[in-house]
């Protein structure tokens, strides 16, 4: 969802990708990964594994950025909050060095002091990133995508019907107690 202003009020732009994104796991920008199969990264992880894209090849905050998304395959989104204070701690240990580019943007690229405490770390990358692989590819397997579509058809619905209808309590109220009977009988499906 986007603000934008019209004249002199705040008014809300639905973005129904952003409004999705949070029935994915990915959310807004900067949220984790989280829910029944966990967190993507524990405390410490990331600053391996940004270490180990800029290993793969230089590059700017913004491309770690958008490499961890494709990593996660979009469950996890960081936000420059995380990653640029990352990429300072990297840099003042020595791992990581930054060159100034035309504009001003920053190229990150591994030092031998990094190069070596990744390969002292291997195991543990290794493990963060079998982490990752194991809690995306549930998700996004073939079986769970009977389930997406109909999660998205029922998001899409209940949004749309409830934005036409808006101003209109009775029906939104109906909206919202077919999707707590909906919920709760999903909570009650036992195998």
């Amino acid at each position: 969802m986007h603000d934008h202003c019209c004249g002199g009020h705040r008014r809300a732009r639905w973005d129904w990708d952003a409004f999705t994104g949070g029935f994915w796991g990915g959310g807004p920008r900067g949220r984790h990964f989280r829910g029944r199969m966990g967190r993507m990264f524990e405390q410490g992880d990331l600053k391996y594994v940004i270490l180990q894209l800029i290993d793969e090849k230089p590059r700017h905050g913004y491309d770690i950025i958008k490499a961890l998304e494709e990593k996660s395959q979009g469950a996890y989104s960081p936000s420059p909050g995380t990653v640029y204070p990352t990429l300072t701690m990297l840099e003042e240990m020595g791992y990581i060095r930054s060159t100034a580019e035309d504009g001003g943007k920053k190229v990150y690229e591994i030092t031998p002091e990094g190069k070596q405490y990744l390969q002292e770390n291997s195991s543990t990358v290794e493990s963060i990133f079998e982490r990752i692989s194991d809690a995306v590819e549930p998700f996004f397997s073939s079986s769970m995508g009977e389930v997406r579509g109909a999660m998205r058809h029922l998001a899409r619905s209940a949004l749309g019907t409830a934005m036409k209808h808006a101003d209109n309590k009775d029906v939104l109220a109906r909206i919202a107690q077919v999707l707590e009977r909906a919920a709760t009988e999903i909570d009650g499906i036992t195998p």
